[in-house]
């Protein structure tokens, strides 16, 4: 499967964005999906995941409340919806996809797409 994220951009703290990680080949909808981010000079960190049919989520606790996975099936894209953002959240967002379960794991994912910027100014 190939991966290719956007929406990306920067927003004003307490604002809003919606990250898109759109999955090509025919067997996309069996893949767990995982967002990851990384902030400069720091290790790539798990946001949120969530399983091939959507029926399961996970977030790490700092943005529980404010993030929320989802994913469109019919569409192979999975979205990243992220509200009342904060200038530590500012990283380069990745997601990562795998076959079968979703993990916390950056390990565990074979498939990433390339990076989208988001930048959240105080």
């Amino acid at each position: 499967v190939q991966l290719q994220a956007s929406g990306g951009g920067l927003v004003q703290a307490g604002g809003s964005l919606r990250l898109s990680c759109a999955a090509s080949g025919r067997t996309a909808s069996s893949y767990a999906i995982g967002w990851f981010r990384q902030a400069p000079g720091k290790g790539r960190e798990f946001v949120a995941a969530i399983n091939p049919t959507g029926s399961n989520t996970w977030y790490r606790d700092s943005v529980k409340g404010r993030f929320t996975i989802s994913r469109d099936n019919g569409k192979n894209t999975v979205y990243l919806q992220m509200n009342s953002l904060l200038p530590e959240d500012t990283a380069v967002y990745y997601c990562a996809g795998r076959q079968g379960g979703y993990t916390l794991r950056v390990n565990d994912y074979a498939y990433w797409g390339q990076g989208t910027l988001v930048t959240v100014s105080s």
